[in-house]
C-alpha cells in the first residue's frame, strides 16, 4: 500500500519580504526637529516683548487722546438761547467754560476770557463798556477787538454752533467773526466748542 507523501508547505506566502537598505533610504523622512530649549525661550521672550510694547502703546494713546465731556472745558458747552444777552447788555461770563458770550450788532461771539498778553483774566468794565486787563492794562472792545496795551491781538474766540428748531444749523466763520442769528427763526440749541480756539484779530 502506497504511503501518501505530505504536501510541501509553501513558505513563500507566509514570509514577509523585508525592504532593502536602498528602499529604506528612498522613503522621505517626515519627522520635524523640535525646537531646542534656547530657541523656545527666545520665542517666548520675543512674544512677551511684543505684547508689552503693544500694551504700553495702547495705554499712551488712551492717555494722550483728549476726551472731554459736554460742559467740561475742552469740550462743547451748551448755552441756553434764552440767556443770550441783548446787544446793549454786558457780555455773559461763563466761568466753567472760561468764556464771555457777547452779542454785538454784527452777531454772536464766544470770547476766550484770557488776555492774549500774559494770560491774565480781563474783566468787563461797566463804566467804560470794554474789557480791561488788571495786570498790564490791555483793553478790548465788547467784540474782543484790541484797543490798547501790550497785548499783541484781540481776544481769542471759540466756535459757536446755533441749531434752529427745523434742524438746520449755522457756525462761526472760520476767521472767528460774529455769527449772525436769524431773528425770525426759533433757536433750539447753542453749542460752544472750547476745544477749538480761534486766534483773535491782530492789533
Amino acid at each position: 500500500m502506497a504511503t501518501a507523501t505530505p504536501a510541501k508547505r509553501d513558505d513563500s506566502r507566509a514570509s514577509i519580504a523585508k525592504p532593502s537598505a536602498e528602499a529604506e533610504s528612498s522613503v522621505p523622512s517626515i519627522m520635524v526637529d523640535a525646537p531646542s530649549r534656547r530657541e523656545f525661550l527666545y520665542y517666548i521672550w520675543g512674544a512677551s516683548i511684543v505684547l508689552l510694547l503693544g500694551e504700553v502703546t495702547a495705554g499712551l494713546l488712551w492717555f494722550a487722546y483728549p476726551r472731554f465731556r459736554e460742559g467740561e472745558f475742552g469740550g462743547v458747552f451748551p448755552f441756553n438761547p434764552a440767556d443770550i444777552p441783548s446787544t446793549t447788555a454786558p457780555p455773559e461770563w461763563i466761568a466753567g467754560g472760561r468764556f464771555h458770550v457777547s452779542n454785538t450788532e454784527d452777531g454772536l461771539l464766544a470770547l476766550y476770557g484770557v488776555c492774549t498778553h500774559l494770560g491774565c483774566l480781563p474783566k468787563w468794565s461797566t463804566t467804560n463798556s470794554r474789557f480791561e486787563c488788571p495786570c498790564h492794562g490791555s483793553k478790548f472792545e465788547g467784540d474782543g477787538a484790541y484797543i490798547e496795551g501790550p497785548a499783541p491781538r484781540g481776544l481769542d474766540r471759540f466756535p459757536v454752533t446755533v441749531t434752529y428748531s427745523d434742524g438746520t444749523s449755522v457756525d462761526t466763520p472760520e476767521d472767528g467773526g460774529p455769527l449772525r442769528i436769524d431773528p425770525s427763526r426759533t433757536i433750539a440749541s447753542i453749542g460752544i466748542d472750547t476745544g477749538s480756539r480761534i486766534t483773535g484779530p491782530s492789533a
